[in-house]
């Protein structure tokens, strides 16, 4: 027998797929794995899959449909391998802190580059705003730089209710990733749209003050209003693969916009004179902290992307 479905969970030996209201347990075919692809990870929560059954009963996946978009990181820093974290997706919203745990600002703009790369809209949620009293002008500083480069930043507060209702709106449609470090509240956020839903959530290390896993593997929910929800375990870094040095650019919204004024036309806005986007810096209308963070994924990762 065959089937079609989607993928709603994954967890690296098993696959559940979703075929129109059945949840089918299955394995991935051996071929798979040796068409030559870079990832660490053949099927992802999202693909569109073919699926069929032997005579035991058991169901194997057989082909992965054509994805029409993706959330990609190098596998590690030492790996030229690549790890998708989720496929056909519709919007990615990115939780972040700024305290208990920290996100940081350079892990923030490699996941909006890698989203801008393959055009997924992205909106940041800033959660835990009940714990922003004490650094509110830090609050506002970090909304100040992304709102300026053309995102929609959320203070949010799953635990209070705070923006809930905006999220639940951008929820209700379509197929959402959810991602961040581990510790920022995803599958809080989650519980708290959909309380129904049976969601592990943690603490944050006393010690460390970093998250703790809690998500162990990509799932899909589908919510009442019928949209559905990718939660991702948490991410620690988030390493770019396959964006070449020369289009880097075009993936930071504000340098995109002012880079067709710059005196060369194959400027890397690094070094050359007449630089619309380096004199933008210095005037304060691009944020430095998202210009240093593109000349850190030009040096850092240039032996990757080549």
């Amino acid at each position: 027998m065959n089937r079609t479905g989607t993928v709603i969970r994954s967890t690296g030996s098993w696959y559940e797929v979703d075929a129109d209201g059945e949840i089918l347990r299955c394995r991935i075919r051996g071929r798979l794995r040796l068409k030559g692809v870079r990832s660490t990870n053949p099927v992802v929560v999202g693909d569109t899959v073919h699926v069929a059954s032997d005579a035991a009963g058991e169901w194997t996946i057989e082909e992965v449909a054509p994805r029409r978009n993706y959330v990609i990181r190098r596998a590690s820093n030492l790996s030229k391998e690549s790890h998708i974290i989720a496929s056909n997706i519709d919007r990615a919203l990115l939780v972040v802190t700024l305290h208990s745990p920290s996100t940081p600002v350079e892990f923030v703009d490699r996941f909006l580059v890698t989203c801008e790369a393959y055009k997924i809209p992205a909106t940041i949620l800033l959660a835990k705003c009940d714990l922003l009293a004490g650094c509110r002008e830090e609050a506002d500083a970090f909304t100040a730089i992304y709102r300026s480069a053309g995102y929609e930043v959320l203070e949010i507060s799953a635990l209070h209710g705070v923006g809930m209702e905006r999220v639940g709106g951008l929820l209700a449609e379509g197929t959402t990733l959810l991602s961040g470090n581990s510790g920022v509240g995803k599958s809080t956020l989650i519980s708290a749209v959909c309380p129904d839903l049976d969601i592990r959530t943690g603490e944050i290390s006393e010690s460390h003050h970093k998250g703790k896993h809690t998500t162990t593997f990509s799932t899909m929910y589908t919510l009442p209003s019928g949209g559905r929800v990718i939660d991702t375990p948490g991410i620690k870094g988030f390493g770019l693969i396959d964006i070449d040095d020369a289009e880097l650019w075009h993936y930071f919204p504000e340098l995109l916009a002012r880079g067709a004024g710059c005196r060369f036309y194959n400027c890397t806005h690094t070094h050359e004179p007449g630089c619309a986007v380096a004199e933008a810096v210095e005037h304060g209308e691009i944020a430095l902290s998202r210009y240093e963070s593109y000349l850190k994924m030009m040096d850092e990762d240039d032996k990757y992307r080549k």
